[in-house]
């Protein structure tokens, strides 16, 4: 979704009771309200709710100086949102109008009891209330609990078993009360990404190690969880589900320490969701045959898709060519080129970076950020904290 001037990014977190969805939230949030974030990072981040900003701050501030883990939510699905703003004290041209002056990234917190306990009346009401609100998630993610993974060492197949399963039956018990007279949605995150929670518990396993374990022991579950979303979606080629894979740790734990720095993967959750989804869109879109209302939606109208590329690859300028383009949305040929989008997609590091210098050359802050957040998505890679699907 977007707005005149604003990009809107939606990622919705799943995971079982205990899987720490809160504390990753509050370790998301905290260390950017801290002082100097802005300053090292160029960008601050608001909560759009100053009181749900004060509560995650809080849990955060617990968390670093009195080792408390703060409490989950349960029963209760919530919305947090955050702009992503150019940093405080940081002066833009005035002879440059930036197409966008912020990001917002919208999360959705989806309660883990309800994979794992049957609902009825105005709970049952509360719970495909909370799966609708996050429907029109870009990227969601599904939390595997390394705890759990080391407690059933040597038969981790049985606690995958019974994740993909939870996972599976709670999203097909909302299918009746999801889908209008039974027709497959066009609008549903279509980028499932499985991470490994608390994965300074298995420090020796990096993203490709945890990509194997998920496939030797569930491959099987784990299809059949993608299954069914497929059953769910309109154009299931346009998908990817068990495909990108990450490694994600909110704090170091210790007894009566939690070292809030030493966190893994969680500065990805922003690049993520902001960069991301417009890659893997415009590379469906360039690579398949999509329905119109699907490419209209995945592209989420020409217009805009050609500005957020313009954004995350400012060394593409719009162009006009003649002559349809089947494989890309309607409309959005007026814009931008294949071949355009091809030199966005294939850019390599040194280009992102000459990109990144030449944006804050001309205080084009925004830009610079989504360009540094591409370039934290290659480094994570290299890292082997993030696998990326090549569809």
């Amino acid at each position: 979704m977007a707005t005149k001037n604003r990009l809107e990014q939606h990622i919705a977190v799943f995971g079982e009771s205990g899987s720490g969805k809160t504390v990753l939230l509050s370790s998301f949030f905290g260390p950017t309200q801290e002082d100097g974030y802005g300053e090292r990072n160029l960008f601050d981040v608001v909560a759009g709710d100053a009181g749900q900003g004060a509560k995650l701050f809080q849990n955060y501030l617990g968390m670093r100086n009195s080792a408390r883990v703060p409490e989950p939510n349960k029963f209760k699905s919530i919305s947090y949102s955050f702009s992503v703003k150019r940093a405080k004290g940081l002066t833009s041209d005035p002879k440059r109008k930036p197409p966008v002056d912020e990001v917002r990234l919208v999360w959705h917190d989806y309660p883990g009891e309800w994979f794992t306990q049957g609902v009825e009346g105005e709970e049952a009401a509360r719970r495909v209330e909370g799966f609708r609100a996050l429907l029109g998630s870009d990227v969601a993610v599904l939390l595997v609990d390394a705890q759990l993974l080391l407690d059933n060492a040597g038969q981790e197949e049985a606690y995958l078993k019974s994740l993909f399963h939870n996972y599976r039956t709670g999203l097909e018990s909302l299918r009746d009360d999801i889908l209008v007279d039974g027709k497959p949605l066009v609008v549903f995150p279509r980028i499932w990404i499985v991470a490994l929670s608390k994965s300074d518990l298995m420090p020796d396993t990096d993203v490709q190690q945890f990509r194997e374990l998920i496939i030797e022991k569930s491959a099987g579950d784990l299809d059949r969880l993608r299954r069914t979303i497929e059953s769910m979606v309109a154009a299931p080629e346009a998908l990817s589900v068990g495909e990108d894979f990450l490694l994600l740790s909110s704090a170091k734990f210790r007894p009566d320490e939690i070292e809030v720095s030493q966190r893994v993967g969680v500065d990805l959750l922003l690049p993520i969701a902001a960069v991301l989804p417009f890659e893997r869109h415009a590379n469906w879109a360039r690579t398949m045959q999509l329905p119109p209302k699907v490419g209209e939606h995945l592209l989420n109208n020409a217009e805009q898709v050609a500005t957020a590329l313009a954004l995350i690859a400012p060394f593409i300028k719009k162009v006009k060519l003649p002559g349809p383009l089947a494989v890309l949305a309607a409309g959005l040929t007026a814009l931008i080129s294949k071949e355009a989008i091809d030199k966005i997609l294939d850019a390599g590091r040194a280009k992102l970076e000459e990109a990144k210098a030449e944006a804050l050359a001309r205080h084009d802050y925004l830009t610079a950020v989504l360009t540094r957040f591409r370039i934290d998505l290659e480094d994570a890679e290299h890292a082997k904290v993030l696998l990326r699907s090549r569809k």
